[in-house]
Order: C-alpha cells, then sequence, then structure tokens
C-alpha cells in the first residue's frame, strides 16, 4: 500500500498522479510551515532587515521570469532589466489613478508587450545574436527613457504615498512591512503559476522548443510562437516585479533598471539555478546577503589596510560577485538549487545511504 506521508516506492497510476505538485502530505505540510513561518518573521526582524528581505523578494519574482526566458525556453536575455523597468515606468504613470492591486497586471501587462515585440528576432535568430538583439533592447530602453521628459529623463518619478489599504495607512514606519506582505503574496500566486507551468502544454513546449527546435516543429509545436510566449511571460513576471519595486523605493529611476542590473539578474538565475524554482529563490538571497556582507567586510578591510590612492574596500564587492559566479560555473553549473535536491535527498533516504 503506498504510504501518503513518505516516498517508499514509486505507485503511480496514472498521469494525474506523475504530473502532481506535492508527492507526499509531508510536503505539503512543509510547505504550510514555510509560509507560516514566512508570514510570522517580520515580527522578529527590525526595519532595516526588512528592507533587505523585501529586496529579495522582489528580485525574487523578476528571477522567475527571466527562468522562464532562459532557464526554461533556452534564450539568452540580457535585458530583462528593461523589462522591470517598463512595468516601473508604467506604474509611475498609472499609479495615481488606480489602486495598487490594479497597478500591478496593468505594468504586467505592458511588459509583456515590450517582451513579445522583443522576442519577435527570437524567429530568426538564436544564440549569441539573440543575446546581442536583448542587449539593444536594454540600450534602446535606458536611452528612450534618458530622452524622455514625459519620464523625467530618468530623474527621479515619485510614487504615491500615504496610501491607505482597508482602513490601514501604509506610512514610514509600516512601508516596508506592507509591501513584505503584498510582495511575499504576489510572490506565492506566482510561484505557484511558475511551477504548474511545466504541467501545460505550453510549459512543455517551451523545454522541447529548448531541447531542439526542429523536433518541437515536427512534433506539431510552434517554435517562433512558443519563443515569443517565453518572452512575453517572462517580462509579465519582470513588469509585476517593477511595479512592487516602484512602490517599494518610493520613487523611480532609471539607474535601478540599467545594464548591470540585468547582469545581476542573470547571475541570480545562475547561482540559483536555471529553470528551477527554488534556484529562483536561493540565487536572489545568496548575491544580496552576499553583497551585503561584503560591504561590511570592505569598511573593516579599510580600517586595517587602504594604501593611498588604492581603494581595495571598494574592489572587494565586484570581486566577490565575479568570483562567485564563476565559481559557481566551473563547480556548480546547475546552482543551489541541486545542493537543495540532494539535501532533500538525504533526508528522504536517511537513515540508508541510497
Amino acid at each position: 500500500m503506498r504510504n501518503p506521508w513518505t516516498r517508499t516506492g514509486n505507485y503511480k497510476t496514472s498521469y494525474a498522479q506523475d504530473t502532481t505538485i506535492f508527492a507526499t502530505y509531508s510536503e505539503q505540510a512543509s510547505l504550510a510551515v514555510f509560509l507560516i513561518g514566512m508570514l510570522v518573521l517580520p515580527r522578529f526582524l527590525v526595519r532595516g532587515d526588512m528592507q533587505i528581505l523585501d529586496l529579495i523578494l522582489i528580485y525574487a519574482l523578476a528571477v522567475l521570469g527571466l527562468n522562464i526566458i532562459t532557464g526554461y525556453a533556452g534564450l539568452i536575455n540580457i535585458g530583462h532589466a528593461a523589462f522591470m523597468g517598463v512595468g516601473a515606468y508604467t506604474a509611475a504613470l498609472v499609479a495615481p489613478h488606480l489602486p495598487f492591486w490594479a497597478v500591478l497586471p496593468v505594468s504586467g501587462l505592458v511588459a509583456a508587450a515590450a517582451g513579445a515585440v522583443v522576442g519577435i528576432p527570437a524567429l530568426r535568430i538564436k544564440h549569441l545574436y539573440l543575446a546581442i538583439a536583448t542587449l539593444a533592447f536594454q540600450l534602446i530602453f535606458e536611452w528612450a527613457v534618458g530622452h524622455s521628459p514625459a519620464l523625467e529623463q530618468g530623474g527621479a518619478m515619485a510614487m504615491p504615498r500615504g496610501m491607505v489599504f482597508f482602513g490601514y495607512k501604509i506610512a514610514f514606519k509600516n512601508h516596508h512591512y506592507f509591501w513584505y506582505y503584498v510582495s511575499f503574496t504576489v510572490l506565492v500566486l506566482m510561484a505557484f503559476g511558475f511551477r504548474n507551468l511545466l504541467r501545460t502544454r505550453f510549459g512543455r513546449s517551451l523545454v522541447a522548443v529548448r531541447d531542439n527546435d526542429r523536433a518541437a516543429d515536427a512534433m506539431g509545436m510552434d517554435p517562433g510562437k512558443t519563443k515569443v510566449f517565453a518572452f512575453a511571460l517572462g517580462a509579465f513576471y519582470a513588469g509585476v516585479a517593477g511595479a512592487l519595486y516602484a512602490y517599494w523605493s518610493r520613487a523611480v529611476v532609471i539607474e535601478d533598471y540599467s545594464l548591470m542590473i540585468s547582469i545581476k539578474f542573470l547571475a541570480m538565475a545562475i547561482v540559483g539555478g536555471l529553470g528551477t524554482l527554488v534556484g529562483s529563490f536561493l540565487g536572489p538571497a545568496f548575491l544580496e546577503l552576499l553583497d551585503i556582507n561584503m560591504e561590511t567586510f570592505s569598511y573593516a578591510i579599510k580600517e586595517i589596510y587602504n594604501p593611498p590612492g588604492v581603494d581595495v574596500g571598494s574592489a572587494i564587492r565586484p570581486l566577490a560577485f565575479g568570483l562567485a559566479i564563476v565559481l559557481f560555473l566551473i563547480f556548480e553549473p546547475r546552482g543551489l538549487a541541486n545542493w537543495w535536491r540532494l539535501l532533500r535527498s538525504y533526508f528522504r533516504n536517511w537513515p540508508f545511504k541510497y
């Protein structure tokens, strides 16, 4: 008889059982405990810690979209921050006229439209050439914003403040706490959508086109439409993340959506694990915490050794960032998600070795 709490064998007798999200009751219970823990976590954190946690959640949502484009569909994207910027600037324009819960999907849809346009070159080009095309979109976005008076030419565009949500006024002291719960709720909902994507024919088409687009075409899938769909859906995630970031930071500035941020997103996807749900959370958390700790370490280095004309402390942060990417590419190309898989396998099989 199949044990519903532990994996004691493969007793799946239907396709529905094979594609289920939770294989056992213990997985459902562990997820419930994790969600409850995340909901009560802000009670034990100060405002500065909440600021870091909010940023990790928003970046995780953007990396989910990048994993759809690069992880699932295998399309290199170096302009993901531009999609996030499209959502942020859309939010800045429509926020005075709509409630925030309506601004989020509107920003995502506008970003999805931009993603579909950027995905058109994917109909004819791939690999390095597609990477250059997405890089061109990133540069065009920065140039267009920088020369647009309606967007303050890249300067700060203020977001609404002092909002009231069901009688709850969002002020300075509770700002990060409120947007933590909003970001966490949106992230959980869109993470379930991400997880269910491979259970649909659209998600399976993404993987088939990534593995071999000619074979997918022979099996009746349209590689062109699939690639455009991947860009549109991934950009939708980035657009929603951009709107959340705009509300969280209280302003929209072009520097927050530059080429460096796009590279940072790509690094988060690689470190976390391309095409994995868990990696979309672990990558942003690892690199953001690494950056914060390296900043603290750099101050200590400056006090100990800082020769004139050489800023040793400032060089540590980019050095650690680049070194982390190189080491993961060499020694763990499957990212932190593979470590999580091995850890789960160990506890599932314990006390046996296999």
